[in-house]
């Protein structure tokens, strides 16, 4: 993902004339480093300014929005002559100066190529609350999520495992066991740590031993969740948008999917429903949608009122419900490793670009994703372990014959009577 979004930054740096680029994401998934690494090594010059650390470089965008005006108010500032041909401007934190993001629609129709890369936490949320219109068409919008297990083994310096799995996604041949074992414990692992640098990090540093792995980094993370809902919420209630976060372990285990009676007794959604637009602005939360047809677009079946809701990285999952790293590394039987399981598949069709959508049959059968891909409307069962008889599948694809299913679960690779046997490590393969 992280590699994907690298080239695709290098392919815009090689662009005449390139629209501002707007990289938004949850806070802590490595945004600003990303972008502070691709400036240094392809820029002479960086113009870094960040709102949040230093407010009064909003002056630089008053009192107008005229490119030209705001780089000779920098110019003055800073004391020296910035050549455009060797610039990058990087704006971070910018969803903290309004008149920045204003901004870029000027500096996208200067005569005059300037480079520049924004970030910032809650853009999402600031989008859709700007007093000024925001720069429709004007700029690149990209989008980074945590981690996802592929790179959490490339963290860890396991690239010929990373790399072993590919290939036997495409043909289906099974890991020697030993190795299968081995790429297991790593996924349940990653289920433990998640996917948000600062946490991978640790656990890389601290020899892969959960033991010895910084667990407060995650809950400190969840901290500054918490913060951001009371610092920028606005308009909405922040209770309501606090009190929706710390029900996703409830919701996910009690049910299949999103119930406002979950976060209070007597709650709907006229009292629930900006709250949960705000948690999903803020990619802190994935929603995925009920298609009542499986057929081409799916949107075209969405049932609107019916959803469920997982939350951006499955390592805070843990930390919000407070779950053993031990019962999980064991694969301890337990009601919460199914909607584990179910969240680490989420956040990773949700990183890759897989929209996500479920079906149901009323109470005879689910199919927990539906996913559209090269081959077609494959449906997607996930199971936390290797027990993968399931009803459900069956009703679908006897009412539907799709091409084939795909089974996530703790089984190896395999292909047999039309279903795709994948194990859980791999589901950042599926596309």
């Amino acid at each position: 993902m992280r590699r994907a979004f690298e080239n695709k930054l290098l392919r815009w740096k090689q662009q005449k004339n390139a629209l501002p680029l707007m990289l938004v994401g949850a806070r802590q998934t490595g945004k600003t480093y990303l972008l502070s690494e691709f400036c240094k090594l392809n820029f002479a010059e960086t113009i870094l300014l960040n709102f949040a650390e230093k407010p009064e470089y909003k002056d630089f965008f008053r009192p107008s929005l005229v490119a030209s005006e705001i780089i000779g108010r920098m110019e003055l500032f800073f004391n020296r002559k910035i050549d455009a041909d060797k610039t990058v401007f990087f704006f971070d934190e910018i969803q903290d100066c309004e008149e920045a993001i204003a901004s870029l629609k000027y500096f996208a129709e200067s005569p005059v190529d300037y480079r520049m890369v924004t970030a910032g936490s809650l853009l999402g949320v600031k989008i859709n609350r700007l007093k000024s219109s925001f720069p429709v068409g004007k700029v690149q919008i990209e989008y980074l999520y945590p981690m996802d297990f592929e790179e959490f083994l490339w963290a860890l310096g396991e690239n010929r495992l990373a790399e072993e799995i590919r290939k036997h996604y495409t043909d289906n041949q099974p890991f020697a066991e030993i190795i299968h074992n081995k790429a297991l414990q790593l996924y349940r692992a990653y289920l433990c740590v998640g996917g948000m640098p600062a946490a991978v990090k640790n656990f890389a540093e601290t020899g892969r031993d959960l033991m010895l792995f910084n667990a407060a980094i995650i809950a400190d993370i969840s901290t500054g969740y918490l913060a951001d809902m009371t610092k920028y919420s606005e308009n909405v209630s922040s209770v309501k948008i606090h009190a929706i976060y710390r029900s996703m372990p409830a919701q996910l285990a009690k049910q299949k999917r999103f119930m406002y009676k979950t976060v209070e007794q007597g709650g709907n959604r006229e009292k629930f429903q900006n709250a949960i637009e705000w948690l999903l602005q803020a990619n802190m939360l994935l929603p995925c949608i009920l298609t009542e047809m499986p057929q081409p677009p799916l949107s075209a079946y969405f049932t609107e009122s019916m959803f469920k809701l997982y939350l951006s990285d499955v390592g805070l999952l843990v930390s919000l419900s407070r779950l053993k790293f031990g019962d999980i590394v064991n694969n301890v039987e337990m009601m919460y490793r199914g909607f584990l399981t179910e969240n680490f598949v989420a956040q990773t069709f949700a990183a890759h670009g897989i929209n996500l959508n479920y079906w149901t049959s009323g109470n005879l059968a689910e199919i927990d994703f539906l996913t559209e891909l090269q081959d077609g409307i494959i449906p997607v069962e996930v199971k936390a372990a290797e027990n993968v008889r399931s009803h459900s599948l069956g009703v679908y694809t006897e009412k539907y014959k799709p091409p084939y299913a795909i089974r996530l679960s703790s089984k190896n690779f395999g292909f047999a009577n039309s279903i795709k046997s994948v194990p859980l490590y791999a589901a950042h393969c599926v596309e």
